[in-house]
């Protein structure tokens, strides 16, 4: 009975061990992302008392022709530990809505980061100036919890955090994509980012589609355009130019730099 026993212990370890040398982990490839942003929620949290005669009728204009979420698609490319997210130009028809104008509505951020280095460089749209970003990427204390769901394929954990003092963010990663990056500016877990909640600000990052096949470094090109700054100089400039803004500014302030 021992020895039976010995037996089948031995075929399930070694079973086990060829399973792990046989496992295929991502490594290159891209990604496709779709944002979710639930319009109604957003807009209804920037009127008030003092904006709500003009608001309130232009929301309700606004819900009559148009969803309540948004969708915009990106892309991100990576390989050799270096990865490039970019917003996927719609080919909708732009809305005249001055609503659809609100930064959580578009994608303003092209990033390039350097994992091996922690070096992020992003072309960043505020209004209409653009910014070339180049600063260390934002370090983010994770929590990792046991809670797991399946992303585009991959099976991921999730992990919380806050960022900004006070943007709580849901993550869900993956390690069969032992690369430390993410949608927009969200590393720094031990696999890739498939998935990034903001629930209180109405907005969701979920990947769709990853395809895994050789990246040529010399293909991810480091964004270039835009006036020079690094994360302080930005911040002391939304400072000055939104300091009369009030609680409507601070909103918008953010968002430019999520």
């Amino acid at each position: 009975m021992k020895k039976h026993l010995f037996i089948l212990f031995a075929c399930l370890l070694s079973s086990g061990i060829l399973s792990a040398q046989n496992a295929h982990f991502t490594t290159s490839g891209t990604i496709e992302y779709e944002k979710k942003v639930n319009m109604y929620a957003v807009i209804k949290k920037v009127i008030n008392k003092d904006n709500e005669s003009w608001y309130t009728p232009a929301f309700e204009s606004y819900k009559k022709n148009n969803p309540q979420f948004k969708t915009l698609n990106s892309k991100m490319t990576f390989g050799g530990n270096k990865t490039l997210y970019a917003p996927i130009e719609s080919d909708d028809p732009p809305s005249n809505s001055w609503f659809s104008d609100m930064p959580l509505a578009q994608q303003i951020n092209t990033v390039y980061t350097d994992l091996n280095t922690t070096v992020a460089t992003t072309n960043k749209k505020v209004f209409d100036e653009q910014f070339l970003v180049k600063d260390t990427a934002r370090k983010i204390n994770w929590k990792i919890t046991d809670e797991t769901r399946e992303i585009a394929g991959y099976t991921c954990r999730r992990a919380n955090a806050i960022v900004m003092d006070s943007i709580y963010v849901v993550a869900f990663y993956s390690d069969e994509i032992p690369v430390s990056g993410g949608p927009e500016s969200f590393t720094g877990l031990p696999g890739m980012i498939l998935g990034v909640a903001l629930p209180h600000e109405n907005v969701t990052w979920f990947a769709t589609k990853v395809t895994d096949m050789p990246i040529a470094e010399t293909s991810l090109k480091v964004p270039v355009k835009g006036k020079q700054v690094n994360y302080k100089s930005l911040l002391n400039t939304l400072t000055a130019v939104m300091k009369d803004w009030g609680e409507y500014g601070r909103k918008f302030f953010k968002i430019y730099l999520l």
